[in-house]
């Protein structure tokens, strides 16, 4: 059937039936809080999926953007204590060009030198924790030191509850950051050239240099913005936590690589979009919280991402090898 050959509406389906699954075995799954806090886990881990997104489409592969957000969000917020800066904008938008800048340096060893881009992300990854940790030092920045302006800032919500005990519950209003930029990926992949470029390249790098676009000028864009959306989601996340931990998004790579997969981008490229990749998403955090609820192990919780990584990866690369015979 048509339907079934749609992979966001398979999707989906799979989320609806997991949450009717999960919420039979634990009904705490429904609290409000759950969802709330579950919407809210979507945001860092989303924002830098759909920079990944890109560079999957376009047939690369980057793992260095949990050390570029540690970068972007450490670097800004010493800067912040060390000038007293009171100030939301300046910092962001720090952060987004420290992301923006090692994300140009990837391009660059990519493009200019043929490099493979799993070595070349790995190899950035390592010298810019290895830089973080050894010159400015591995001290975290705790609440009390945190700037007072980034606290409010992430403390408005877009929608609040009073529950029967008199206590409240709020949707950070951070959502609607995630859903703007997850917005403006999509007008870029759907309606510009550089996102037909992005899916050509993806396709076949010669066939879309034959027919005109600029292999550099994709290259660039997909591994820039994939560094600068690290950076801001580096920054975002220390301001909802209220904390700055250059030990953050150990790991990570893993699980934003494994929601993009679920999604339905091709590990070879040409393909994916941003629906799946925030449905992908949504679907990696729900069991990542039903197995919290369900009180799993943190070790079992790495045994069961692995797994769905892998099983992600086998039916991606089944389904394309169906598409290319």
């Amino acid at each position: 059937m048509k339907f079934f050959r749609n992979s966001e509406a398979v999707i989906g389906l799979i989320i609806i039936a997991a949450m009717i699954l999960i919420g039979a075995v634990n009904p705490a799954f429904w609290d409000l809080d759950n969802l709330f806090s579950l919407l809210q886990s979507n945001i860092i881990i989303g924002i830098m999926a759909l920079g990944v997104l890109l560079v999957m489409i376009s047939g690369g592969i980057d793992v260095s953007f949990p050390a570029v957000a540690v970068a972007g969000m450490f670097l800004t917020v010493h800067g912040m204590l060390l000038t007293q800066y009171d100030g939301v904008l300046l910092p962001f938008v720090v952060a987004t060009l420290i992301g923006l800048t090692l994300g140009a340096f990837n391009a660059l060893l990519v493009y200019r030198f043929k490099m493979i881009p799993l070595i070349v992300t790995l190899g950035t990854a390592s010298i810019v924790r290895g830089l973080i940790l050894g010159i400015i030092g591995t001290s975290m920045i705790n609440i009390d030191r945190f700037p007072k302006v980034l606290i409010n800032f992430t403390k408005s919500d877009i929608y609040t509850v009073v529950k029967p005990d008199g206590t409240t519950s709020g949707m950070t209003s951070m959502l609607l950051i995630y859903l703007g930029v997850a917005l403006l990926i999509h007008i870029i992949l759907k309606y510009t050239m550089l996102g037909r470029s992005v899916y050509a390249m993806g396709g076949s790098a010669e066939s879309a240099s034959r027919v005109g676009f600029s292999l550099k000028k994709t290259t660039f864009f997909v591994y820039c913005a994939c560094g600068a959306l690290a950076g801001f989601a580096g920054m975002l996340h220390s301001s909802m936590i209220w904390l700055c931990n250059p030990r953050d998004f150990v790991g990570m790579d893993m699980q934003v690589i494994a929601a993009v997969v679920l999604g339905g981008a091709s590990i070879f490229g040409g393909s994916g979009s941003v629906i799946g990749t925030m449905m992908g998403v949504f679907m990696l955090v729900m069991v990542k919280n039903s197995l919290i609820l369900m009180k799993v192990e943190t070790t079992w919780q790495l045994v069961v991402l692995g797994t769905i990584l892998i099983v992600a990866t086998a039916f991606s690369a089944k389904r394309d090898r169906k598409s290319r015979t």
